[in-house]
């Protein structure tokens, strides 16, 4: 087994485990804060008619369910991750909207796909995770159909993104093991630096590249923002080891840290992301 394989069932063993469940738990939230990206990725989807579109790190399944309602009956929609619990929720939603996708518990990476069966690949914030970006970006491209067209939505860095980092630098001075963010290693920050994702294109495959800057508006109910900033991220995994006393400390220094982002009932932040487009 090589180093990549290695970290990447480390990689599935936390989306199957809390990170997972986490992310099954804070669904309503998730979905709602993220549902501009996934309106702008059905509108790329819909530029054109669509036969197989791939959702690559699918999570519950919110982009690919309306993919689906917005391609219909005649394009076949797959989502791909390698979270079962968030897979399950996804099949459940799927069930219970009587809406037919396909759901594949798989690592996009390694995952021996039918050369050329997509002429549209996506993903939401699914990307950035990969333990071999090259590997993994060759991977889809074999998986897509020649001038088939990839669209990725990824997050720029940190400094921009100040929200996203605002519950663990808050609880930085009482939890001093929380682990510092380091550039250009997979997770959340994992494709922040463009030039460098250029770069993994190239290698991969791809044509006609554009990275460009996206920012984008995003809001979700205050009343869900604790749960949101301590159920996700670094600081979770910390806060399941302390007293009581501390975990009470840790919350009261998020909610402050949170109180620029707070319009009444109403969070809003901004999102600092990539959009990538390239063809196969």
């Amino acid at each position: 087994m090589d180093v990549s394989q290695k970290k990447s069932d480390e990689q599935a063993a936390l989306w199957n485990g809390s990170a997972g469940q986490a992310w099954v738990e804070q669904q309503s939230t998730l979905d709602q804060m993220f549902k501009p990206f996934e309106d702008l990725l059905v509108e790329v989807a819909g530029s054109k008619p669509r036969a197989h579109v791939l959702d690559v790190g699918c999570g519950t399944g919110a982009t690919t369910l309306a993919l689906k309602k917005r391609l219909g009956a005649e394009c076949q929609c797959t989502g791909v991750d390698i979270s079962e619990p968030m897979l399950a929720r996804a099949r459940a939603t799927a069930e219970r909207d009587g809406i037919e996708v396909n759901f594949l518990r798989a690592d996009a990476e390694f995952h021996a796909f039918e050369r050329g069966s997509f002429d549209l690949i996506v993903s939401r914030f699914g990307v950035m995770f990969f333990q071999d970006s090259v590997r993994a970006l060759a991977n889809l491209r074999h998986a897509a159909q020649d001038g088939a067209e990839l669209c990725l939505l990824v997050w720029r860095g940190p400094s921009e993104n100040p929200f996203m980092t605002a519950a663990e630098q808050a609880a930085a001075a009482i939890l001093p093991n929380i682990p510092a963010r380091q550039p250009d290693v997979p997770g959340q920050f994992g494709f922040a630096d463009s030039t460098r994702v250029s770069r993994f294109l190239e290698q991969s495959g791809w044509s006609d590249i554009d990275i460009r800057p996206l920012d984008v508006a995003c809001t979700f109910p205050e009343k869900d923002m604790l749960g949101y900033a301590t159920h996700l991220g670094p600081l979770s995994r910390i806060l399941r080891e302390v007293d009581d006393q501390t975990k009470r400390q840790v919350l009261a220094a998020v909610r402050t840290a949170f109180d620029p982002y707070v319009h009444g009932a109403t969070v809003r932040f901004g999102a600092a992301c990539w959009r990538i487009n390239a063809r196969a």
